[in-house]
């Protein structure tokens, strides 16, 4: 396939390479478990595409990535995104995950719904399957933080990226995670009923399925492989991979405004209103959400 730099094997429909990293093979196994996210057994086109709309971020960057173009996401899980990032598209999305149990979820909803614009890669992202300069827009949101080396997944994942190419990036922040920090903690001592009681999204899912539950749990509380960032840490790898600034959540100004245009660029702000605003994701709708904060960047020579 014109997107892969190495031939791979192909399993179920899934380009497929072994995985030798003893850190990305103690993720898979937890992830082979309970893969994350689960799927609705009632899940089809419609409730993916629903799903996908009410969420402000995969909105925005579906409408801004438009049509015929190529859109890789990295750390895909189930490939739920994916999917909404393919329908009612003729764009070519590949999503690559190391977890071959995740990818069989993804594979399944493809067929059943007829998605054929979406390529499945069964890979770990330090291996370089991709092809250099193939990518219009990069997705890889959750995901670095699980690496053996966040800063040098990033930098493999923007050699796919072609010039003036866009890259979202998520990862758990220092400060904005320290209230799932303190839940996991407790989660230690007293079990399962701690955190359905105190965590906003556990309370908002109860009425789901209990094995979307326990997928959230899983990855919130168990995770074998963590860790945190901030923005300035973020803005460095952009500025050493030559990526430029576009946007962030939260943002890096004092303006408060989150209805803001995501692919508009923004002011970096400086230092202490990057700071103070993580240190505000503690008692906002971010903290309550794992402490995700997101960089959007443009690649450029």
């Amino acid at each position: 396939m014109e997107f892969l730099k190495k031939k791979l094997e192909k399993i179920e429909n899934i380009f497929s390479h072994k995985i030798d990293n003893k850190v990305t093979k103690d993720v898979t196994s937890f992830y082979n478990i309970k893969p994350f996210p689960n799927y609705d057994e009632s899940d089809n086109k419609a409730t993916i595409l629903n799903k996908g709309n009410k969420n402000y971020l995969a909105k925005q960057f579906k409408d801004f990535v438009g049509f015929k173009k190529k859109v890789l996401e990295v750390g895909c899980g189930t490939g739920q995104l994916s999917m909404y990032f393919s329908i009612g598209t003729n764009n070519e999305i590949v999503a690559l995950d190391p977890t071959i149990e995740s990818l069989r979820l993804a594979n399944k909803f493809a067929l059943e719904n007829n998605i054929q614009n979406v390529k499945l890669v069964n890979a770990d992202i330090f291996d370089e399957v991709l092809k250099d300069d193939y990518f219009d827009f990069v997705w890889t949101n959750g995901v670095l933080h699980h690496t053996k080396d966040p800063k040098k997944a990033f930098e493999i994942t923007v050699k796919s990226l072609k010039n003036e190419g866009y890259i979202l990036v998520g990862l758990y922040n220092k400060i904005g995670r320290i209230r799932t920090k303190i839940r996991k903690y407790l989660y230690k001592i007293f079990g399962k009923g701690i955190v359905l009681l105190l965590d906003p999204v556990l309370r908002n899912i109860k009425s789901g399925s209990p094995e979307q539950l326990d997928a959230w749990i899983r990855d919130q509380y168990e995770h074998p492989v963590e860790s945190v960032h901030t923005i300035d840490e973020v803005l460095k790898w952009f500025h050493e991979n030559k990526i430029k600034f576009i946007s962030s959540v939260p943002n890096c100004t004092i303006d408060l405004d989150l209805n803001y245009n995501l692919f508009v660029e923004q002011e970096k702000g400086n230092v202490f209103y990057r700071w103070l605003n993580q240190f505000f994701m503690i008692f906002n709708f971010l903290g309550d959400d794992g402490g995700l904060f997101v960089l959007i960047g443009k690649k450029r020579e």
